[in-house]
C-alpha cells in the first residue's frame, strides 16, 4: 500500500511539474482560436499582469450611446491561457449594447454605477429580463443572445468578466444590416420590409 501511495505521488509531482506557471501573450505573433504563444519567460514583467485600462469612462458619442473598454488577452498580455477577461461597459442616457452573443464565453455583469436593464434569451426563446442595480450582478450563459440598457437618466457604468482570455462578440443588428447582403435576402429571412432594412443599412454602413 505504502509503495503505491508512493508511485502516485511521483507521477502526480511528476506531472505538476511539466505544467507552465503561465502563458504571456506574445503579441508580435499571430493569434489562433488557442490563444497567442506565449512570450520568452525571460521577457515576462510585472507589467504583464497588470492593466489599467479600465480605469476610464469610454466613449459614447456614438449611435448606441456607450462604450465597452475590453482588457482581453491582446489588451492585456498576462491574461493569454488563464481563461478569463473583462471589460468596461459606460452607457450614456439612452445608451443601449444591443443583442450580440459571445461565441466562446460566459459573461457577468458587475453594475458599480446607475442602473441597467439587461436580459438573455435561452435556445427555447425564453426571456430573462432584469433591471439590475449598483452592486448587483447578473450571468449571461455562453452562446445565448443578451443586451444591456441604460435604465436611467445619467451615465450607468459596469464590469464584465468572461470565462475566455478571448470571448469572441457578434452583434445581431450589425450582422444583418452592416454587411453586403442582398436587401431581399435579409427580407426573405427576417420578414422585415424592403424599406425597413434599407434605412436599417444606411444607418448601420451595409450595402447590397
Amino acid at each position: 500500500m505504502f509503495k503505491l501511495l508512493f508511485a502516485f505521488t511521483v507521477l502526480i509531482l511528476s506531472s505538476n511539474a511539466s505544467v507552465q506557471d503561465f502563458c504571456v501573450a506574445d503579441l508580435k505573433g499571430p493569434e489562433s482560436p488557442a490563444g497567442y504563444s506565449c512570450k520568452s519567460v525571460t521577457k515576462v514583467t510585472v507589467n504583464d499582469f497588470v492593466f489599467s485600462g479600465l480605469s476610464a469612462a469610454g466613449n459614447t458619442s456614438n449611435i448606441i450611446k456607450a462604450s465597452v473598454s475590453p482588457a482581453f488577452a491582446a489588451q492585456f498580455p498576462g491574461l493569454n491561457g488563464l481563461g478569463l477577461s473583462a471589460a468596461r461597459l459606460d452607457l450614456a442616457p439612452g445608451g443601449v449594447v444591443p443583442f450580440h452573443t459571445h461565441p466562446g464565453a460566459s459573461e457577468v455583469l458587475l453594475v458599480v454605477q446607475g442602473s441597467i436593464t439587461a436580459a438573455f434569451v435561452s435556445s427555447a426563446n425564453t426571456v430573462y429580463l432584469k433591471t439590475i442595480k449598483k452592486g448587483e450582478l447578473m450571468v449571461f450563459p455562453q452562446g445565448l443572445l443578451h443586451f444591456q440598457v441604460n435604465a436611467v437618466g445619467f451615465n450607468s457604468v459596469a464590469y464584465v468578466f468572461f470565462s475566455s482570455s478571448n470571448p469572441g462578440l457578434q452583434i445581431t443588428d450589425f450582422a444583418l444590416f452592416a454587411n453586403d447582403l442582398s436587401t431581399k435576402l435579409v427580407e426573405a429571412t427576417t420578414f422585415l420590409d424592403e424599406a425597413q432594412i434599407k434605412k436599417l443599412k444606411g444607418v448601420l454602413g451595409g450595402t447590397g
